[in-house]
């Protein structure tokens, strides 16, 4: 049974703008529960992605505020997305391909329409020897894609070599 990404993903994923400085953004984060928000432009188009680790490293190293940092000078610009009809399996292909944990989920015109993030995976993953959660999401399909996201980048280049 194939399971499209809208059935599990966040809706109404909160987001943030280049602009927005990364005290602003940590706050959205803290109150929302979540560790990265997408960040998209003037039209709601994803422009980036932008992390709770980001924050703490861009604030520990660049000697200026969090307040004083525009997101825009410190977030991911890699966009690695999937669309609401995409299969899961693509979805969790794409995770482990990029090594990411979370994806925001975008129409044909790159608008923002959610996010899907490994934690959704988990919780809705099928239960091995119990009731299955959402039949199509494999318990297993999930966890190879946590431990390809877990594993240490040097070990996975001298894995390749």
């Amino acid at each position: 049974m194939k399971v499209k990404v809208e059935r599990l993903m966040t809706p109404n994923a909160k987001f943030c703008a280049t602009d927005t400085d990364l005290a602003s953004a940590a706050v959205m984060m803290w109150d929302n529960d979540c560790g990265a928000l997408p960040i998209v432009d003037e039209h709601e188009r994803v422009v980036g992605m932008i992390t709770d680790r980001d924050i703490a490293i861009a604030t520990a190293t660049k000697g200026r505020i969090a307040s004083h940092i525009p997101v825009g000078e410190v977030m991911t610009g890699q966009r690695h997305v999937c669309a609401p009809d995409d299969d899961i399996q693509s979805a969790l292909e794409t995770m482990r391909r990029e090594r990411v944990r979370r994806l925001p989920v975008v129409d044909q015109d790159g608008r923002l329409q959610g996010i899907l993030s490994i934690n959704d995976l988990i919780l809705q993953a099928e239960r091995v020897g119990g009731a299955a959660r959402t039949p199509g999401v494999s318990y297993d399909d999930v966890m190879i894609t946590l431990q390809a996201l877990c594993e240490h980048r040097g070990a996975a280049r001298a894995a390749k070599a």
